[in-house]
């Protein structure tokens, strides 16, 4: 199909017009990016230089943490610029890009929580075979096979959605490049968008939470049978706290923006809920994962330490 599109660039609205809060919101986000950055990177440096954290549990912990730093640097720069310009604009090629890497790594991100609920309910139910179904291999398999399927995901909506044709008024009532306002922006037919949006984002979304949902299902029908003591049932399960969190967090509000989408149901409520799972869970993930994984906060302190102690050395030099 020949690409008709006759607006060059498209003008990002964003959160606000007002030059005060637009002060205030670029200090805040601001604040929030190098949080992502800063926490996101040091768990990513802790699994590397730690050798107790080359398990699977934390192998996948390091992709989501590449995810979230890709994630927030998809977003949040170009919304940080937008706070101190008049107008936010961004190009054809510059806003499908976007929207590219926006659904890339969001779908990856639901899929990966889907194999670390998996790799829960293998460590927690069948732990005697945990280190033969969970390899080195599976785990490399299972992270590229996540990374590749949001790849192609992302690549069919960056598709057919640059073979609309936008010849209106190209105002973009988002602060990124989201399929759904820019479907109100379309002067051809929206049908095969809204399909698509409906049926493979939808059903990516909602089998990503079924299998989380069924992973937990067995895991505490597990417990209940094997274990008799509701002490020794809740330390068992302790380890998949920081993961429930985490997907509560992230697939619930991913559902509620992606199930049932149409051509022009998008709302600022919709944009509040995109900035909740694009720009806040990024800062979050580091902290739910640190404060409640003991093996990731003793890692973390023993680095801190040796480097302190490495400085002290370093200082005190003997004459």
């Amino acid at each position: 199909m020949e690409n008709r599109t006759e607006v060059h660039e498209f003008i990002l609205l964003g959160l606000t017009n007002d030059s005060r809060q637009q002060c205030i919101l670029f200090m805040f986000f601001l604040l929030l990016y190098m949080a992502s950055l800063l926490g996101n990177g040091s768990i990513l440096i802790v699994i590397v230089v730690e050798p107790r954290l080359h398990m699977p549990m934390y192998f996948f912990l390091g992709n989501l943490s590449c995810l979230d730093i890709c994630y927030s640097t998809v977003i949040v720069p170009k919304m940080l610029s937008g706070f101190l310009t008049e107008q936010q604009v961004i190009s054809f090629i510059g806003c499908m890009t976007q929207l590219h890497f926006f659904y890339f790594l969001g779908s990856s991100e639901a899929m990966l929580l889907t194999v670390m609920a998996y790799d829960r309910y293998v460590a927690i139910c069948n732990p005697l075979h945990y280190t033969i179904i969970m390899s080195k291999r599976a785990c490399l398999c299972l992270a590229a096979v996540t990374w590749g399927a949001g790849f192609c995901h992302a690549l069919m909506h960056t598709v057919v959605t640059s073979q609309l044709s936008f010849c209106g008024p190209n105002l973009v009532l988002h602060f990124l490049c989201d399929i759904k306002p820019l479907l109100k922006l379309a002067c051809s037919s929206t049908a095969l968008n809204v399909i698509l949006l409906n049926v493979v984002t939808g059903c990516i979304a909602l089998s990503c939470f079924f299998f989380i949902l069924l992973s937990y299902l067995l895991i505490i029908t597990f417990l209940f049978f094997k274990f008799r003591t509701w002490q020794s049932r809740w330390k068992a399960f302790s380890t998949c706290a920081s993961h429930l969190t985490v997907v509560a967090v992230y697939l619930i509000p991913v559902m509620s923006n992606y199930m049932l989408a149409s051509a022009g149901d998008f709302s600022v409520r919709e944009m509040i809920i995109t900035l909740l799972y694009t720009v806040i869970t990024p800062v979050l993930n580091p902290l739910i994962y640190t404060l409640r994984n003991q093996e990731v906060k003793s890692s973390v302190r023993k680095i801190l330490s040796q480097n302190l102690l490495s400085g002290r050395s370093w200082i005190h030099v003997p004459k």
